[in-house]
């Protein structure tokens, strides 16, 4: 019983960290979600910006505010491209994750196939046991009949 015992405790442990392996795997994909509207507010800000400007260029600008904007437009790409690289970090963190809900996966139902295949032995090692005993009452009723209870079981003439 204390092999069983115990390996209810492994599958009770193993099931926490399935679940924290969840909570963890849901939390990577919401930041990776944050992540992505930030990164299409950047770009639609960034495209916003270009076509306002382009409408704006065919007015007379002066050189230095074209100068601004071109400073500003390359600072948008660059916030742009860390974006990039946040996104490629969450997303590779939130692959890390589902693998390891995969593996927490893997590992509870492996215990839990122990469990089956251990109560399933048990189960058979009882009913055997059960028929053992029940296999040595019909002899010892069958000797009571007979006339003799000692001849079946001790192999002695009657």
């Amino acid at each position: 019983m204390s092999a069983l015992k115990s390996l209810a405790l492994a599958i009770e442990v193993a099931t926490r960290a399935r679940d924290q392996a969840d909570q963890a795997l849901m939390q990577a994909r919401r930041a990776v979600q944050q992540a992505q509207g930030q990164l299409d507010q950047l770009e639609s800000y960034a495209a916003d910006t270009e076509s306002r400007w382009a409408t704006a260029s065919a007015v007379s600008l002066s050189a230095e505010l074209m100068q601004h904007h071109h400073h500003f437009q390359q600072r948008l790409r660059q916030a742009i491209g860390m974006q990039q690289g946040v996104m490629g970090d969450l997303q590779r963190q939130a692959e890390a994750a589902r693998l390891r809900r995969v593996q927490e996966e893997v590992r509870l139902a492996a215990f839990q196939q122990l469990l089956k295949k251990k109560l399933a032995t048990r189960t058979q090692q009882e009913a055997r046991r059960e028929q053992k005993q029940m296999d040595e009452l019909a002899v010892l009723k069958y000797a009571r009949a007979a006339g003799g209870t000692g001849s079946l079981l001790t192999g002695e003439p009657t």
